[in-house]
């Protein structure tokens, strides 16, 4: 099995084989406990055209997403986890639009499969490609806005790539250069995290997000990009037509 790990949009649209889009801050940790929340499925989209269209064409469907960290006009929630936790949203479809994560699903158009990344289902992440064995891994790191790269994308990829790595007969797996999580959280804390111990970013940043994007394994199940059938119409933006599924492991 070959591991890379790859960054921003580029890194997408180079992606092969069994691919990981992660984006820890918050994308793909909001999508698991949105998931945890009851909802049936996802439609992430690049274009929040599209997901205001959907909305318009679905008016039961959820929007749930941000630009510049912030929650868009007449979305039902921001891509916040403490937003969301809990939230009864059983049997529900949700539109989830972000300026990082939904990006990468969108330009990974090489991949062979495409599962979502972060921290709060790695260990389950780790378990599906160790089952499915593929011949190539891309771990895609969104960054900031795609922007550029960031402390908790490139840890949570260097933390699978190392699990995957892992001699089969270490007690506890323990990739080979896996760092104690405690200090991959101070690294994050003192970094690219650091935002969300700002006072005046607390509204649409808070310290619980932080948190709740790193509460490592706390899911035990793994968000695949699946493609409809019969694609929504969300013409002219060409979206709606793929989705997550959860897989439990």
């Amino acid at each position: 099995m070959e591991v890379k790990i790859l960054q921003l949009l580029e890194g997408a649209k180079d992606a092969r084989g069994l691919t990981v889009i992660i984006d820890v801050f918050r994308a793909f940790s909001t999508a698991c406990y949105v998931f945890d929340c009851g909802v049936n499925r996802i439609f992430p989209t690049g274009e929040i055209g599209a997901a205001y269209q959907l909305k318009e064409q679905n008016p039961d469907f959820v929007l749930i997403g941000e630009r510049n960290e912030q929650k868009p006009p007449g979305f039902d929630f921001g891509n916040s986890p403490s937003q969301i936790i809990n939230e009864n949203l059983k049997g529900k479809t949700v539109v989830h639009t972000t300026s990082s994560g939904t990006q990468g699903i969108a330009n990974a158009k090489k991949s062979d499969e495409i599962i979502t990344g972060s921290f709060v289902n790695a260990g389950a992440i780790v378990k599906y490609i160790q089952q499915k064995q593929p011949e190539m891994v891309s771990l895609v790191c969104m960054g900031y806005a795609c922007e550029y790269p960031t402390d908790e994308d490139t840890l949570c990829a260097e933390w699978i790539k190392n699990e995957l790595e892992a001699p089969p007969n270490l007690p506890d797996g323990g990739g080979k250069e896996t760092k104690n999580f405690e200090e991959i959280v101070e690294i994050i804390r003192q970094g690219s995290g650091a935002r969300f111990f700002d006072p005046e970013k607390q509204s649409w940043s808070p310290q619980a997000d932080f948190d709740l994007c790193l509460n490592l394994n706390r899911f035990g199940f793994v968000l695949k990009v699946e493609k409809e059938e019969k694609p929504l119409p969300a013409s002219p933006y060409g979206e709606g037509n793929l989705y997550l599924r959860k897989i439990n492991i």
